[in-house]
């Protein structure tokens, strides 16, 4: 007979509350196909390629457009490996600042996690009304009910903060069945595709990835709009610290993630452009623009290809396509708080976790911040595609791509002097080719933001001063916080 005592029935409640209590997320819980299916569904490939790509078309360098992704995704690699290089050092679910303050100062850092907080909300906020607009259609056209969208975006709040409260396994198994169905149906587009010679032109490669036309038309509208496609796959280092092995599997899921993400958005959109033609595909694709449905040219090939039941299938996996972003920068954003709490520089609430080794404070409080942002539109009738989702993804798009620059400036600073790494190419060429790719896409971003957030020029003015002003704030507010905190 085995004895069993208080004093060891009591032991195991009592360490895990003092896990939780040292602001510990769960460790060994996630690996690389974990954290690369939280990357790609922050992407919202669906949405990315149906949103995007007719404006990229129709809009940018026409059947060039597809280069444009590759380029991107270049640009995002070479960012990578500074980003990587910095990871194997640095394991802390805030990545960005922590990243940024380690090379260029706390009080920059500090700025710059403001800004990561604000791109991450303004975003999900964006996805909001996209997505209460999309299931609102879907179920009036199914159900014959009309409600208003921002009632599907409180609902669909709820919900999310139920499920990042659950725990970072249930999200990410969650996350996982929405990425491979929309993922499925478009690589099998693409691939059938491409296995019967293209469309009525074929595939038309030189059309698509030669130099003349890559630089045809405004290719610095279609490289802006394929990287905003991109944005979120930095998501790798926030969930290092619940990563098993971190310094491996972090590096490994920023990669695949990078490779992945490039390949898909490169190749779908390169089978769009082929199954239309190149000579044909830009005027098909202002068609769409001008009907006021882009989806259309997305979806119409897609249902040719595959029969007519796609034009039910594809909405509904648009609307899980967006749940599975909302639900990823949820994520993310919630972790950036619970970091910054236990850096002191937000209450120290925010860095308490719940039973499941969630940040259960923090993430309320993200949730109440999409609250905030997006119901001020639903009160003034605003429509939410055209100015909800196309304003804060505008300025979500700019305010990362600065962190990014930050980012790799940081790393070669860092480098420089603490000589942890001496690897040249990783610690200095990579990260200043990089940063001078960034710096590029900022300057296109700038020269089209008003047709990116399809607004008028006095909207686009006070967007991007947010951006630098949320910079500044937050690295004044930290200064005060450590005036503080050091004269105690």
């Amino acid at each position: 007979m085995i004895r069993v005592d208080s004093q060891t029935v009591d032991a195991a409640p009592r360490a895990k509350e003092a896990s939780q209590a040292t602001g510990t997320l769960k460790r060994n819980a996630l690996g690389v196909l974990g954290i690369l299916f939280f990357v790609l569904s922050a992407q919202a490939p669906l949405t990315g390629i149906a949103g995007a790509v007719p404006i990229a078309v129709a809009v940018g360098n026409g059947p060039g457009a597809p280069a444009a992704y590759a380029v991107a995704g270049a640009v995002i690699l070479l960012f990578s490996v500074g980003f990587v290089a910095m990871g194997r050092h640095v394991v802390n679910a805030g990545a960005f600042y922590t990243y940024i303050g380690k090379g260029l100062g706390r009080t920059t850092g500090s700025g710059s996690a403001a800004v990561a907080l604000f791109a991450y909300c303004t975003v999900q906020a964006a996805m909001y009304g996209l997505y209460g607009f999309t299931v609102g259609g879907l179920v009036q056209h199914y159900g014959g009910v009309q409600i208003s969208w921002w009632v599907w975006a409180l609902v669909t709040m709820v919900v999310v903060q139920a499920l990042g409260a659950a725990g970072i396994e249930i999200g990410a198994k969650v996350l996982a069945v929405f990425v491979l169905a929309e993922f499925s149906i478009l690589l099998a587009f693409a691939v059938v595709t491409l296995v019967k010679g293209g469309g009525p032109e074929g595939l038309g490669v030189a059309h698509t990835f030669s130099p003349g036309a890559v630089l045809q038309g405004a290719p610095g509208v279609a490289l802006m709009f394929a990287v905003a496609s991109m944005f979120g796959f930095e998501a790798t280092a926030i969930y290092g610290e619940e990563a098993r092995e971190p310094h491996r599997t972090v590096p490994r899921a920023t990669y695949l993630s990078v490779a992945v993400v490039t390949g898909f958005f490169a190749f779908t959109s390169w089978m769009l452009v082929s199954s239309y033609g190149p000579s044909k595909v830009t005027e098909a694709a202002g068609k769409a623009l001008a009907g006021g449905d882009s989806t259309v040219f997305v979806f119409a090939p897609i249902a040719d290809q595959f029969g007519g039941w796609v034009n039910d299938v594809l909405p509904v996996l648009l609307a899980t396509s967006l749940f599975a972003g909302i639900l990823a920068f949820h994520n993310s954003a919630n972790r950036y708080l619970f970091s910054l709490s236990r850096e002191g520089l937000l209450p120290g609430r925010l860095r308490s976790l719940n039973q499941r080794h969630s940040p259960g404070a923090a993430g309320a409080v993200q949730t109440a911040i999409a609250v905030l942002l997006v119901m001020p539109f639903a009160v003034a009738g605003k429509d939410p595609v055209l100015t909800l989702f196309s304003w804060f993804s505008g300025v979500g798009v700019l305010a990362c791509m600065l962190l990014y620059f930050l980012t790799s400036v940081s790393v070669i600073v860092f480098f420089r002097r603490e000589r942890l790494d001496t690897r040249r190419w990783n610690t200095l060429i990579a990260p200043a080719l990089g940063a001078f790719g960034i710096a590029a896409v900022i300057w296109v971003v700038l020269a089209n933001f008003t047709t990116l957030i399809g607004g008028d020029a006095t909207t686009a003015t006070w967007l991007v001063l947010a951006v630098p002003a949320v910079l500044l704030l937050g690295a004044a507010a930290a200064r005060l916080v450590h005036a503080r905190t050091a004269g105690h």
